[in-house]
């Protein structure tokens, strides 16, 4: 047998790769762009608010330019308005997904895909740098432009989603996607970088370079991406030399369909085409039916969880770090890249470990239990940056790493189950689905970090957070208890013929 990376690579072509890559900078790119929101708070607020109370005004700055600036009356409103704007965007962000999802099962993902990354990159844009350029500061402009930047943004998760489903099988998915997954954590990370190297010529430039930047990805995406293997006649999901995992009793999730076409029709997609004559193209899945499909509603609402605690640290660790320690803006947003370095090593390292035991929620219960006392431990951190990025990367392990599996690797196994055997059109709905619930969990979130911050303090951010987590595993326990116990099952059967 091959060596288990061998296992994997062997069975890709360089149109694997080709959409690996594109669908994985595409969201990097995405992510960046959102992250340089989070990057740059504390400039914003100190934008919003008048001289008597912004330490950063410039001196050469007049007194009445600060008061045309003005926003509110001082840094307390400005950053629950701040609270308020994740919210906003993370709400219309969750009912776009919901729609985004139903859209790419039935239009081409492509143009889709380049259609959100462009607009979204346009309205970054305008509300980042033109508004500061044409010193346009309105409530309602940025609550606007917001809305209308989630809903956007909404289309291209789903999508890559499905993508890379078409193009990777069920065998190896958790590594694969697991790896594939940390194009988030790499936009943030890459976002982070950006937005603290312009950071010192005013926060709309930060705007600006990512925004730019996001909008050629959507123009490249859109002349190389090939949806699926069907597109040039090869079979979308190969047979692989990994072989540690039993094919009958190891499989999370997936329909017998799929197994079936990974071990005896290489090229299944190539043969029965939907265009072909006398086959009948395979239908929809519809939005209710693919709610209510086995494991699709715990995950979301673990997910719902998860994903509050996650977008917490993505949308105010920068500033928790400039505000509880007094570290310098572009400080504290590289030194948040920790958490995001860890996220990416967990998604990938519990990605694999699924597709050795054949088995998601235990893996994600066991790092999410360890991730409660992680937390704990990170809201006690020293004043000390080595100590607190050690302990940031740990976090972003633990919570990073069930949360990509969940957005990602367990949303295709979602979308590809026995029940729905004869509609492959259910990736991109299940994906929103699941992507779209755990947005609606941390859009209420944010605004409460906030307000539970300005009465309580971080500490008691930090708890709810542990509360949080502890939520996620509650949600997933009947599917863990299942696992485990067929596991278990497993292991007596196989005592028993020895």
């Amino acid at each position: 047998m091959p060596p288990l990376c061998c296992g994997y690579l062997s069975q890709y072509t360089h149109h694997h790769l080709v959409a690996f890559l594109l669908t994985f900078f595409s969201y990097v790119f995405l992510h960046a762009s959102r992250k340089t929101f989070s990057n740059v708070k504390v400039s914003i607020s100190a934008q919003w608010t008048p001289s008597a109370h912004n330490g950063s005004a410039s001196p050469l700055l007049p007194s009445e330019t600060w008061e045309k600036n003005r926003l509110f009356a001082d840094e307390q409103q400005a950053t629950l308005f701040l609270g308020a704007l994740d919210s906003i965007f993370l709400f219309s962000y969750a009912v776009g997904l919901y729609l985004s999802g139903v859209i790419g099962d039935r239009v081409n993902l492509r143009y889709v895909l380049c259609f959100g990354l462009c607009s979204s990159a346009a309205v970054t844009f305008v509300f980042g740098t033109l508004t500061e350029w044409l010193h346009i500061y309105n409530v309602y402009v940025y609550c606007s432009l917001w809305v209308l930047n989630g809903l956007l943004q909404s289309t291209v998760w789903p999508c890559v989603v499905a993508v890379m489903a078409n193009w990777f099988g069920k065998t190896g998915r958790g590594f694969v996607f697991g790896l594939w997954s940390a194009c988030a954590s790499v936009g943030n990370i890459f976002g982070a970088f950006l937005a603290s190297s312009v950071l010192k010529y005013g926060y709309e430039y930060a705007f600006l370079v990512t925004s730019v930047v996001q909008f050629a990805g959507g123009i490249v995406l859109f002349f190389g991406l090939l949806t699926s293997p069907q597109e040039i006649g090869l079979g979308g999901d190969c047979p692989t030399g990994l072989s540690t995992v039993d094919t009958e009793t190891h499989r999370p999730l997936m329909s017998d369909e799929e197994a079936e076409e990974d071990a005896y029709e290489p090229h299944y997609r190539s043969v029965r085409r939907k265009d072909e004559p006398g086959q009948e193209s395979p239908k929809a899945v519809g939005f209710f039916q693919a709610f209510w499909l086995p494991g699709v509603l715990p995950y979301s609402l673990a997910y719902a969880c998860l994903k509050l605690v996650n977008y917490s640290f993505f949308f105010w660790l920068p500033f928790y770090l400039s505000n509880n320690y007094g570290w310098k803006e572009v400080e504290a947003d590289r030194l948040a890249m920790w958490y995001d370095v860890g996220g990416i090593i967990g998604g990938t390292v519990q990605g694999l470990v699924t597709d050795i035991m054949g088995k998601r929620s235990p893996v994600l219960a066991l790092s999410l239990t360890l991730a409660m006392a992680s937390l704990v431990g990170y809201s006690h951190s020293p004043d000390d940056k080595t100590a607190n990025a050690v302990l940031l990367a740990v976090t972003g392990f633990l919570i990073g790493g069930p949360s990509n599996m969940i957005g990602s690797a367990i949303s295709a196994d979602l979308g590809r189950q026995d029940a729905i055997r004869g509609s492959r059109e259910a990736l991109a709905t299940v994906t929103g689905i699941v992507d779209g619930t755990g947005s609606i969990g941390a859009a209420g979130g944010q605004y409460l970090v906030s307000l539970i911050e300005s009465k309580l303090g971080w500490i008691a951010v930090f708890y709810f957070f542990v509360v949080m987590t502890g939520g996620s595993i509650f949600f997933i326990s009947p599917l863990i208890v299942t696992e485990v116990r067929a596991m278990w099952r497993e292991r007596q059967t196989r005592h028993h013929q020895l």
